[in-house]
């Protein structure tokens, strides 16, 4: 099946013959569904912090992280362009013509064209733009007059001007201040230093960028960096990383055969955001905290992000702590009493919400104290949960596992059997939604850092069918970062308020009043 000249291409990217063999059978042979038992929710499965607790959690984590190395943990690689989608689309077919202008002036609603130019004043980008048209001798506010609209979509997204098409959403202005504009990279860096540094004030963030963009990012801080750790009193740690060629996957055509270029050579497509566990596993931080780079609100909405990272933070420590001590006694002591270890199984089943198989009650101790030193003794993550609104993506859900476990996951709409009655029904109860807010530990309890390859789950990745030229094609996508890369991670699910996510998927995100600072 493979050349000469295949197999070297799989040399460069760092990919074996047999991961190749391994991806082009789960083509020919599919990812299993998941197995929902039921959604979790505030009464089975999701902790809802009272108010007078949270004041508690928030102090667990400002005294333990004083001894704990801190690291932020970005996913920034994305372009920007699926942003622009609508823009796109008008650029490429609007007729400069009166009765297209009448139509365009009948459209409404809340995303589309009449609202993005009656509005590009809102825009923290505005003044940017203006400039950058100034420059080429044009006049915004007269070529808008003019309804030259095409013209400054040019000038927004093409490289003649601001190149927002081109650059990566971290790098777009966000949030428009009184004297400036920040980037929801810039926004990150803020969150950072009120949220996660160290004793010393050190306030660590990595990001995954693309190469071609790492410079660019580098420029943005270097330019900005010493405002916001004058502001806030800490020292900002910039670091980055480029998801590696080796986590790319080979494509398919119809046949499940390699789909091949016009030259001759193999496509392979990104593996998607689950290939970035390698760049997670890569770091060294006892706490990491774990956000989307488009989810940032301007300052006057992130006192409640702040406290409640803080919150999430101080749930793992305390959590983390039992653990650990639990830990340290099955490795030690040798006469277990039958009261202690029903002690740790009632904490595995309800508060890490992991449901043994109900064989293991008939097994001897020994058995006991093996299966639950495994369950314990794995990384651990604290995922916030917001009540769903609608949102497309994952949610919590309680699934069952090969060994026949129960336990808590964040599950993507795609991993589930739709022609299931009783698993859409499972899928329809569901009350809160992923939004990407995740607390992470990833030492055991002597300090080591685990080894994340260990806890994935590789029968959780997907299929889609895309086109290249024309051509039909299959892509696969491995087990997403919070989907089944983390699929053996001890899990807990906190409601955070929904203020907490604002995601800025669309150019129209960037007018609600969440991203304008008033």
């Amino acid at each position: 099946m493979f050349s000469e000249q295949d197999l070297s291409q799989f040399q460069s990217k760092g990919i074996s013959k047999e991961k190749i063999e391994e991806q082009i059978s789960n083509f020919n042979n599919g990812f299993p569904k998941m197995k929902l038992k039921k959604p979790a929710t505030i009464e089975d499965g999701i902790t809802k912090i009272q108010d007078d607790e949270l004041e508690i959690y928030e102090e667990v984590y400002e005294t333990h992280s004083k001894n704990l190395s801190l690291l932020k943990f970005v996913p920034a690689s994305g372009a920007a362009s699926r942003m622009f989608k609508i823009l796109y689309d008008f650029l490429n077919t609007y007729q400069d013509t009166e009765d297209e202008y009448l139509k365009f002036l009948s459209r409404k609603g809340p995303e589309t064209m009449f609202n993005f130019f009656d509005r590009l004043e809102d825009f923290a980008f505005y003044g940017d733009l203006r400039n950058a048209m100034t420059e080429e001798g044009l006049d915004l506010e007269k070529m808008a007059d003019k309804n030259k609209f095409k013209e400054i979509l040019s000038m927004l997204l093409n490289s003649k001007g601001l190149n927002y098409g081109n650059l990566p959403k971290g790098l777009l202005k966000f949030h428009r201040y009184k004297h400036y504009s920040r980037t929801a990279f810039e926004e990150h860096l803020v969150e950072t230093l009120n949220y996660a540094k160290d004793k010393v004030g050190n306030a660590n963030i990595h990001l995954t960028v693309s190469e071609d963009h790492k410079e660019l990012f580098n420029d943005r801080f270097t330019k900005t960096f010493d405002t916001f750790e004058e502001k806030y009193e800490g020292k900002l740690n910039v670091s980055y990383s480029v998801q590696k060629p080796s986590t790319d996957t080979i494509a398919v055509d119809i046949n499940n055969e390699p789909f091949r270029n016009e030259d001759g050579s193999i496509l392979f497509r990104p593996g998607g955001h689950g290939a970035l566990i390698e760049n997670l596993n890569e770091l060294d931080a006892d706490i990491i905290f774990v956000k989307n780079i488009d989810n940032v609100v301007p300052d006057r909405l992130k006192e409640t992000t702040y406290k409640y990272k803080k919150v999430l933070a101080g749930v793992l420590l305390e959590n983390q702590s039992i653990i650990f001590d639990y830990l340290k006694i099955l490795e030690t002591d040798k006469d277990i009493s039958e009261e202690t270890l029903n002690e740790m199984m009632v904490f595995l089943e309800e508060k890490l919400c992991t449901i043994a198989p109900a064989s293991l009650k008939k097994d001897n101790p020994e058995k006991v104290k093996k299966y639950l030193f495994d369950k314990f003794n794995r990384p651990i993550r604290v995922c916030g949960m917001v009540k769903n609104e609608g949102e497309p993506g994952g949610g919590p859900f309680w699934a069952r596992n090969i060994d026949g476990s129960v336990s808590l996951q964040i599950v993507e709409g795609s991993q589930i059997d739709k022609t299931d009655v009783r698993q859409k029904n499972i899928l329809e109860r569901a009350t809160h939604f992923n939004p990407v807010d995740l607390v992470c530990g990833t030492k055991d309890f002597k300090g080591n850092k685990f080894d994340l390859y260990q806890f994935i789950d590789p029968q959780t990745g997907f299929i889609s069918e895309k086109s290249n030229n024309g051509r039909n094609l299959k892509a696969m996508e491995l087990p997403g970062l919070w989907n089944g890369a983390m699929s053996d991670w001890n899990t807990i699910f906190t409601e955070v308020p929904i203020i907490t996510f604002n995601p800025v998927k669309t150019i129209f995100d960037l007018l609600r009043i969440e991203h304008r600072n008033l």
